[in-house]
């Protein structure tokens, strides 16, 4: 693991840092993007608070493509800075696209996905499942592609009712004190989403626990790494 597993407990250990291979201190740009508030927080908010702990000089770009509310707004808001509290640097941007119709306003996102392509060049990017079943996830994470051929892209999972959960490839696994912080921060800061009956701890720690049996762990989050370049 050299210098990356200095300090770690081994329960802290990720697969990423066999990736990453760079010294805690050493610039880290990362890009999350979300279809909507919440969505980022769910699917990597625990490897997000873990990485910002480790990488001390960790930049990010935080991108939600739709609020369609004030609250939902506020909430993206707050779960931006709650989740990058330790990020050396960060860059929220809650954009206004109308959500569920994404895939019928392609070509509006995609020149915003060009514009983000003009900025720093992210070393990783989180994005949607390729192949989720939410039609806006799913525009997201095939423009990542599109769009960051030289960057790590790790894809995010979230649980829904369509019942789209697969076989991951990629775990970073969390300490018990980061998985309940992610737990309780969803659950405390998107109040929009609390009648939802999916939208709860227990269907956040589950999916945590799940991913760490698969890993050897307690808690762990799970991603599609697609394309891995070694060297």
């Amino acid at each position: 693991m050299g210098d990356l597993a200095d300090g770690w407990s081994a329960q802290g250990l990720i697969v990423l840092e066999l990736i990453l291979r760079r010294d805690a201190r050493a610039p880290l740009n990362v890009l999350c993007l979300g279809a909507h508030s919440d969505d980022i927080e769910i699917g990597c908010g625990g490897t997000m608070l873990h990485l910002t702990r480790r990488y001390t000089a960790a930049a990010v770009r935080w991108i939600v493509f739709s609020a369609p509310s004030d609250q939902r707004r506020d909430e993206a808001m707050a779960g931006a800075h709650r989740f990058l509290e330790r990020a050396a640097e960060r860059d929220v941007v809650v954009q206004d696209f109308r959500e569920s119709v994404f895939p019928y306003t392609g070509a509006l996102i995609k020149e915003y996905f060009e514009a983000l392509k003009a900025g720093p060049e992210p070393d990783l990017v989180f994005t949607h499942y390729r192949q989720d079943l939410h039609q806006d996830h799913r525009l997201i994470g095939e423009l990542t592609w599109n769009t960051f051929r030289r960057s790590l892209i790790l894809e995010y999972e979230t649980p829904k009712w369509d019942g789209d959960l697969g076989q991951p490839n990629c775990y970073v696994r969390l300490p018990d004190e980061i998985a309940e912080a992610k737990i309780g921060a969803l659950c405390e800061i998107f109040a929009s989403q609390r009648s939802k009956p999916w939208f709860t701890a227990e269907t956040f720690r589950a999916l945590m626990r799940l991913r760490g049996v698969e890993s050897n762990a307690g808690f762990a989050e799970a991603f599609y790494a697609r394309k891995l370049v070694l060297g």
